[in-house]
């Protein structure tokens, strides 16, 4: 018993111990906090707020604040010693600053502060109404000549500001220092521009674009803001006139700095955090891309052609609004011979045993490339004689983009889930004068037949419609030829377009050999009788040969069913007669179609021993 009433006398000691420690630490800090505070007068008011108390005065409080002027003198009658002030802006740190300044205190007001007690003197209304020279025009003042003047210190403001809204707003403060970071911007800008110019050696004044612009170093510093700030900047840049260059590498700053913070967010191994949490996230990044969206500029070209299709992406994946991911398709439309075939292999995030890669996406803004081209034509029809169709940039940006296209059928063909309607629309959506050589979509064909063995003949036939088979090369003609995927009626073509190329190609031999001096004078004459016609006539004569080329595709068209007939014949026949007499009756039609009809010339070569040369590397062996 009495080792245990001992044991239990020690442990009552150290409790008594330790609460004189905290105790004399307690009292240490309020000292700490309240040395300004007049220690000879006893305090008469307490006041609290965000859980903190303060012992004061009220003469000091009342002289300059008329919110507490205002409650003392509500309670006057009653002993009324204690105050309690919600929702102070700043909390319990702005007021100690506001309590210092009735006091008497001497503090400093900062870029860090000032905001602050911008809104706490608002809130206990500490204005000249009560006191000269009182809180909020000593703020006021500092704002106005010493923030508003440096770009870096109202940037500062702005991010204290975002935790003082909407009162910051109500008192103008977020406004000032948006218009003064603009102002500065666009005197950078002008004062940059200005540095640049020199004097040329014929006496001329002009902008030196190898010197490097600095008037751009704004755009770090901005990029620290939240992103609804920051979208107040923007526009008010946009209004001022700063260039749509430097709008832009903000923009692609800013979005690199804030949507790669959180890129972890997407991480299998990140699935197990709060819901609530990666919710808010999504949330936060949904309206960065969206708030980013809309302030892209008007121009073209003012941001890579790689970021849109970034930022496209990150909209897809967070489900951003339908109108911004449509903006961001027609942005990308309308310079899509910039993108490359990385840019364009768009993954399907959403729906699970879809395609690999977002093709609905690609093909809205192929429609939205194919209408501007259109739209183009439109305007320009007028002048259309004037100018060179082949060397039009017009024209220069659909080869690229059909060629383009043709690279990104080639690569989403293998996937299994690729339906056949899909890969129609995007080879369809292109006019049909976008290709020059059919190789790449013959190529990207060949393929899908590969990838999909189980297609019915109705589908294939579809399928080689795309081709042209007089725009394909020698090499690739070949392989066609040999192509047991391809329907038995296209190998046909492609036989007979070899053919017709083999006679131009001899006749083109004859044509130099026996008739140069002829051909030369027509080319001559030719030539002097175009450029004695007017632009007008000359675009009416094109047209006309148009429409004879397109008579002689019709007339061709008609000889492929000719053939196509002799060919249900054939196999009529094959089903009717023995073997010994269907060869003999198959030389017969054979030799009627008259495929290879100048093959005894001894200058020709049977195209069935040339579609055995097959380039490997571009085509593949069939199996």
């Amino acid at each position: 018993m009495d080792r245990c009433d001992k044991q239990m006398h020690q442990q009552h000691h150290h409790q008594q111990q330790q609460q004189q420690q905290l105790s004399m630490s307690k009292s240490a800090r309020q000292r700490c906090n309240h040395e300004w505070i007049f220690s000879d007068v006893p305090t008469d008011i307490t006041i609290e707020v965000g859980g903190r108390i303060f012992a004061l005065h009220k003469y000091p409080l009342v002289s300059k604040s008329g919110r507490i002027r205002k409650l003392v003198a509500e309670h006057r009658d009653s002993d009324f010693s204690r105050i309690e002030l919600l929702n102070l802006p700043g909390g319990a740190e702005s007021f100690e600053l506001a309590a210092k300044f009735c006091y008497g205190v001497n503090f400093e007001i900062t870029s860090s502060n000032v905001a602050q007690l911008c809104c706490v003197s608002d809130y206990l209304e500490m204005t000249e109404e009560y006191a000269k020279d009182n809180l909020g025009s000593r703020t006021e003042t500092y704002l106005d000549s010493v923030v508003c003047k440096s770009l870096e210190m109202c940037v500062e403001v702005l991010q204290h500001c975002e935790y003082l809204l909407p009162l910051a707003d109500e008192l103008k403060i977020a406004n000032k220092c948006t218009d003064a970071i603009a102002s500065k911007a666009c005197a950078e800008q002008i004062a940059s521009s200005f540095s640049r110019l020199e004097y040329s050696s014929s006496g001329r004044l002009h902008m030196n674009k190898q010197t490097k612009c600095d008037g751009d170093w704004w755009i770090e510093d901005i990029s620290a803001l939240r992103v609804d700030l920051y979208q107040r900047i923007i526009a008010a840049m946009k209004c001022r006139g700063v260039r749509p260059e430097s709008i832009g590498a903000s923009l692609v700053n800013y979005a690199q700095k804030v949507l790669t913070k959180k890129s972890n967010l997407w991480n299998p191994s990140s699935q197990s955090k709060d819901d609530i949490v990666v919710s808010s996230i999504e949330h936060e990044q949904r309206l960065v891309v969206e708030a980013i969206v809309s302030l892209l500029p008007v121009e073209k070209l003012v941001v890579p052609i790689s970021f849109l299709f970034g930022l496209l992406r990150t909209a897809v994946l967070l489900d951003c609004t339908i109108a911004c991911r449509l903006d961001l398709e027609r942005r990308i439309g309308s310079q899509l011979e910039m993108a490359t075939l990385d840019d364009l292999l768009i993954p399907s995030f959403r729906h699970a045993g879809d395609t690999l890669f977002d093709v609905d996406t690609v093909h809205r803004i192929l429609v939205n490339f194919s209408q501007q081209e259109d739209s183009e034509e439109e305007m320009d029809d007028n002048s259309a004689y004037e100018s060179d169709g082949l060397d039009s940039p017009s024209q220069s940006a659909l080869l690229k983009v059909a060629k383009l296209v043709d690279n990104y059928l080639a690569e989403i063909a293998a996937d299994a889930n690729l339906k056949l309607s899909k890969f129609l629309v995007i080879a369809e959506t292109l006019p049909a004068d976008a290709r020059t050589n059919h190789d790449g979509l013959y190529r990207a064909i060949d393929i899908y037949l590969k990838a999909h063995q189980g297609l019915t003949d109705l589908e294939k036939k579809k399928l080689s419609k795309l081709i042209d088979f007089q725009k394909l090369s020698q090499e690739a003609g070949a392989h066609a030829a040999q192509n047991e995927r391809l329907p038995l009626q296209s190998i046909v073509q492609v036989l007979y377009f070899e053919q017709v190329r083999l006679r131009n190609a001899l006749c083109c031999s004859y044509m130099e050999t026996d008739h140069k001096p002829m051909h030369q004078s027509w080319r001559i004459s030719s030539g002097a009788l175009s450029a004695a016609m007017s632009p007008r006539d000359n675009y009416a004569s094109l047209r006309r040969e148009n429409r004879e080329l397109k008579l002689e595709l019709a007339r061709l068209r008609m000889r492929l069913n000719d053939l196509e007939k002799e060919h249900v014949c054939m196999k009529k026949d094959m089903q009717k007669s023995n073997s010994r007499k269907f060869m003999s009756s198959f030389s017969r039609k054979f030799g009627k179609m008259s495929f290879f009809s100048h093959s005894n010339s001894r200058g020709s070569t049977s195209p069935s021993k040339q579609s055995q040369k097959t380039d490997p590397k571009v085509f593949g062996r069939n199996t």
